[in-house]
């Protein structure tokens, strides 16, 4: 998940605002505020991005399933669609830079009062990458202080200085604007999608800011927003809440997000979440589940932080555990023989 995730691991560390959707059923974005982390490290359920990448030589992958119901009166139409998104994620070359494909799939029922039209297809394909330009804890390593107690308990900061990464991306149009609203003009074959992504760690809160530039520079063009707080319950359950902008000349909206996300094993994670949007025309309401895996077997340790530690050895993680093992091993048959009585 994080360094939320890995404080709470120490060894043991859609919603409209109305009356009528349920507010809470918490979900978490597992973030990380280090490269690599000892548990998954997944974006899902939110919409941001974190700042950090999944480390060099990861592969993970994010699948979720939605649920949208769509209602439009002024226009007189509404629209119900399963949705399924998979985001493909991999670290490469740099401890820092981490190669992203996102695909999301549509089955769609469009309905007016004289037509109903199915359509299928990819919502959206994107290309991208990420590259984390400043770790603020990175070659920080504050000395205690040996004489007071207040000072090492007093307010930090420091911590209000974000991480910051930046996001390049190309959108991929696959669909043929079949999905396209009336009124809205239709989409570029390509386009590109920039971002800012900003991190912050509060104890157990971890808040996460994106600044988007997407779809330049067709006439779809908008600028974006999403903001993310998510909050670690225990060593396995987290929960979030977000807040997401529009900004386009043809779409303006915010959207609420809340839902939860469940660590089954180190590298599994489950997810839930519900959303809505903020304005009545048309009306949105989101639902859905997901589940995030992780492969890091051939990860091998990279210290960026602190220089004045000791040097990585260079192994991967299946070569230590081998090692530990085996060591394992020889000590029981060391014992073995020390308890087997002389005659």
């Amino acid at each position: 998940m994080s360094e939320l995730t890995r404080h709470l691991f120490k060894p043991a560390s859609m919603l409209k605002i109305k009356p009528f959707v349920s507010l809470f059923l918490l979900c978490g974005t597992s973030i990380s505020f280090a490269q690599f982390t000892d548990v998954i490290n997944s974006n899902r359920p939110g919409q941001s991005m974190a700042a950090f990448s999944v480390g060099k030589t990861v592969f993970q992958t994010e699948l979720g399933i939605n649920r949208i119901q769509e209602k439009y009166d002024d226009a007189n139409y509404e629209a119900e669609t399963w949705a399924s998104d998979l985001t493909l994620r991999y670290g490469v070359f740099f401890e820092q830079l981490e190669a992203i494909a996102t695909f999301d799939y549509a089955n769609e029922t469009y309905s007016t009062p004289t037509t109903d039209i199915h359509n299928t297809g990819f919502r959206r394909v994107l290309l991208g990458a990420k590259f984390l330009i400043y770790d603020p804890e990175r070659n920080y390593d504050p000395k205690p202080n040996l004489y007071s107690w207040k000072a090492n308990h007093k307010f930090n900061w420091r911590q209000f200085i974000p991480a910051v990464a930046l996001y390049g991306g190309i959108n991929i149009n696959t669909n043929k604007d079949k999905f396209l609203r009336k009124g809205q003009p239709k989409d570029e074959d390509f386009s590109t999608k920039g971002m800012i992504l900003t991190q912050n760690q509060f104890g157990r809160y971890t808040f996460l800011t994106n600044i988007i530039l997407d779809k330049f520079p067709s006439q779809r063009r908008s600028i974006d927003y999403v903001l993310t707080m998510t909050r670690g319950f225990n060593a396995r359950l987290s929960g979030f809440v977000e807040i997401q902008g529009f900004n386009g000349e043809f779409y303006k909206d915010h959207y609420f997000r809340t839902g939860a996300a469940y660590l089954l094993w180190q590298n599994l994670q489950v997810d839930a979440s519900i959303a809505s949007n903020f304005q009545a025309e048309p009306n949105l309401v989101f639902g859905g589940i997901g589940v995030s895996w992780r492969f890091d077997d051939n990860y091998t340790e990279v210290m960026l932080r602190s220089p004045k530690e000791e040097k990585n050895d260079g192994k991967s993680k299946k070569q230590k555990k081998d090692e530990e093992k085996k060591k394992q091993e020889n000590k029981k048959r060391k014992d073995a023989i020390e308890s087997t009585p002389v005659n």
